[in-house]
């Protein structure tokens, strides 16, 4: 993945974009030297509440901050409850690949998104279906087109976003489908690759 980003990043500008926190992204990304800012043009977590420009961080926004530390508390509280009496024989994280597996046929973070919106409809939120083993919170609006704050008066021609997650409901829905972006849906990071050189390197 290393050596097909850095040859785009000859052509192009490129970027990531996660839900997930910073040191989460980094980990997915298999950038084991070196900060991974420094490595793209742009780099987005938490959908684009944490940015980076250059290896610089641009300013930031608080999901903490806009929901209220008391909503917060119960928000939190509620999924751990909830988690916890979740009965799934898989719960280690190590067997990601079986509960995704394991979600697919029993819709366990469907389920339990469904719970979320009927239990906070007045913490105006959107909630969807993560990465492999996770769920996303976010004020509405704050899902993944938020990025796209950091890079509409770039200039760019044309801004192709690739996720693996772009079903309604997926927590890539909304900027796979967003006008301003040319969005391919992928399978796994092989998938990715094989995509990118196919579009750009061929």
């Amino acid at each position: 993945m290393a050596d097909v980003l850095a040859q785009l990043r000859k052509k192009m500008a490129i970027g990531f974009l996660g839900g997930s926190d910073w040191s989460k992204i980094a980990d997915q990304l298999e950038i084991n030297s070196g900060n991974v800012a420094d490595k793209f043009d742009y780099g987005f977590a938490e959908n684009g509440l944490i940015a980076y420009k250059m290896g610089k961080e641009l300013p930031s926004q608080s999901f903490i901050k806009f929901v209220g530390e008391t909503e917060y508390k119960k928000l939190v509280n509620f999924i751990l409850h909830y988690l916890a009496d979740i009965d799934v024989p898989i719960k280690r994280i190590q067997e990601r690949n079986e509960f995704e597996a394991y979600d697919k046929i029993h819709q366990i973070r469907t389920k339990f998104v469904q719970k979320l919106k009927e239990n906070f409809p007045e913490y105006d939120l959107t909630y969807s279906i993560g990465g492999q083993i996770s769920f996303d919170i976010f004020p509405r609006g704050w899902d993944k087109t938020y990025a796209l704050k950091h890079v509409e008066d770039e200039g760019f021609e044309e801004i192709h976003f690739f996720g693996d997650k772009t079903y309604l409901g997926g927590n890539d829905y909304e900027i796979y489908t967003d006008s301003r972006t040319i969005g391919h849906s992928v399978k796994n990071p092989d998938d990715t690759i094989r995509q990118l050189r196919e579009i750009f390197l061929s």
